[in-house]
């Protein structure tokens, strides 16, 4: 899957976030008492800096904001409490496991003694001191429908589906570059005309040049500006999204690209399983930017005014990176649960995904070894506004190989929410379905660790899901007798209620018309979006059966 949603530029307009409107309807919660959701929520005023950077801890009573009331459950529900620590695993692109907001933060192997060379703890891992690498230096690589055509033709239904669906994405992605190229020049034009590499919305109200060009560019980046929010930097953000395009047809969608040559093991063989180095942020540590803000949404330092706040600090991130530019190897993913199972993870992070998955096989046993350990698998439900329940749109990896019965119950499936609590609360671009997602979290600008001492505001399901994380590595912290199936139940059934009728799905690309709000019954098992607060009351209760 598109592992980070980038925004959707335009010629004319962004993706639009989350509004804010004059008044607020005042609300009040009795202590220590599940958090319900009034029926009315309307935001006093524009969401502050502060407020914007870590939305997701805010209390949607208090705050008029769906966050999760981590702040509040600190304020309420943990003061005087100790935790016992918790491995959480990522497994991802990799991680800056040297950054400054995640100092303390990082797992190390007591089993291993750094830098001799030696497999300690006899595991198969060299110096595996902070977790592994299992795509050593490999960084770009295939989607897995172009690995799939890339074969030969087998006449299996399987090859026509990768055929078909590649043959869109290929057209869809040609488009993005025409559109990329086009707003790169307008940008271009600005810049030219302001004598500035940064600008904001009030500098193009200074142009008053007649030049067509020139006029039509501040039109454009106008709206551009108006519709997509003050985090918006037209440097960063367009480069990302040139990145991206250029990316997917360079490597994900290129046939002739073979990203696995270098890694020197057989993709193939689940047997072929000690491979790999022990440099958990890959051989470029800024392509580490996913894996290092998904860990920093869960562990970032709380309080010590450095960047955000994670969601709990009494935990050791363990670094699996096995989460490539492009889709995953079955057999990577399924090693690298085995290897975070084995090496005392609690919980472990999927912020990946795709659509085909020859190997699922090898990934349902390992999903399965997790949960006889009694391991919590968060898994992101997918950034394409689906219906995953739909066969067509099933998002690997799953729980359940006929895409409606689950054979485990250690796979929680989270979706996205944005900060606007209304019909629109559900992101655009999260996937869906009332089967195949069980709840729904913050995922739309959220603002977390980047390598090498940076942040950044990043949006998707994989954001969403190692909120939900954090707020299982709180429950296993301080209930550490409960079960990962628990666990689950817990971050299900304690969730505040999403409104009566959800948009789900993004608009027409030709119509630019929205979908139809429908019941939020539709919008997964719960139709409920995470609450810590909620969550840590259900599992004092549930803790003391």
């Amino acid at each position: 899957m598109s592992h980070i949603k980038p925004l959707k530029l335009s010629a004319f307009a962004l993706l639009v976030l989350a509004g804010c409107s004059a008044t607020m309807q005042a609300q009040v919660s009795a202590p220590k008492e599940f958090i319900t959701a009034p029926l009315t929520v309307v935001k006093k005023a524009p969401v502050s800096e502060n407020e914007l950077k870590r939305w997701s801890h805010l209390d949607l009573i208090k705050d008029s904001i769906p966050g999760m009331s981590v702040d509040k459950a600190y304020a309420e529900l943990l003061q005087g409490k100790t935790g016992k620590k918790v491995i959480v695993g990522i497994v991802d692109s990799g991680v800056d496991i040297e950054h400054e907001d995640l100092k303390g933060m990082i797992w190390t192997n007591p089993k291993e003694i750094p830098g001799n060379g030696i497999d300690d703890d006899k595991n198969g891992f060299i110096d595996d001191v902070h977790g592994w690498n299992f795509l050593g230096n490999a960084v770009a690589e295939n989607l897995e429908m172009t690995r799939i055509i890339k074969k030969k033709d087998d006449g299996s239904a399987e090859y026509k589906q990768a055929l078909a669906q590649y043959t869109e994405k290929y057209e869809k992605a040609l488009k993005d570059k025409e559109q990329v190229d086009f707003l790169l020049d307008v940008h271009s034009t600005i810049k030219k005309e302001l004598n500035k590499t940064t600008y904001k919305v009030e500098d193009l109200a200074t142009i008053t040049s007649t030049d067509p060009k020139v006029a039509r560019s501040k039109m454009i980046m106008t709206q551009i500006f108006t519709n997509a929010g003050p985090t918006f930097d037209p440097e960063a953000e367009l480069e990302d999204y040139r990145e991206h395009v250029y990316d997917e047809l360079n490597y994900n969608l290129n046939k002739e690209f073979d990203g696995r040559k270098v890694v020197g093991d057989n993709p193939e063989d689940i047997k072929d399983n000690h491979y790999g180095n022990n440099i958990v942020f890959g051989p470029d540590k800024e392509k580490a930017l996913h894996g290092t803000h998904v860990a920093g949404i869960i562990a970032q330092v709380r309080g010590n005014n450095l960047g955000g706040d994670g969601i709990t600090n009494n935990v050791e991130i363990l670094t699996v990176r096995a989460v490539p530019d492009g889709d995953e190897y079955d057999k990577d993913i399924a090693l690298a649960i085995r290897y975070a199972v084995d090496n005392g993870a609690k919980v472990i992070n999927g912020s990946f995904g795709k659509s085909f998955s020859p190997h699922k096989d090898w990934v349902y046993d390992a999903i399965k070894y997790a949960a006889k350990k009694d391991v919590l698998i968060v898994h992101a439900a997918g950034n394409d506004g689906y219906n995953i329940d739909e066969t067509k749109n099933i998002n690997y990896p799953n729980d359940s190989k006929d895409n409606v019965k689950e054979f485990a119950d250690n796979v929680i499936t989270i979706g996205a929410i944005n900060k606007q609590y209304g019909e629109n609360v559900v992101a655009s671009f999260s996937n869906f379905g009332k089967i195949n997602v069980d709840v729904f979290a913050p995922g739309e600008e959220i603002y977390a660790t980047v390598p090498n001492n940076k942040y950044k505001y990043l949006q998707g399901t994989s954001m969403a899901s190692p909120n939900a994380a954090g707020v299982a590595a709180l429950i296993r912290s301080y209930y550490p007798k409960l079960k990962a199936s628990q666990v689950k139940k817990i971050l299900m059934d304690s969730g505040v209620a999403l409104p009566a009728k959800v948009v789900l799905g993004e608009e027409n690309p030709d119509t630019g018309q929205k979908p139809a709000p429908v019941s939020s019954a539709e919008s997964s098992k719960t139709a409920k979006m995470v609450n810590a607060y909620n969550a840590l009351l259900m599992a004092e209760k549930m803790s003391k059966k």
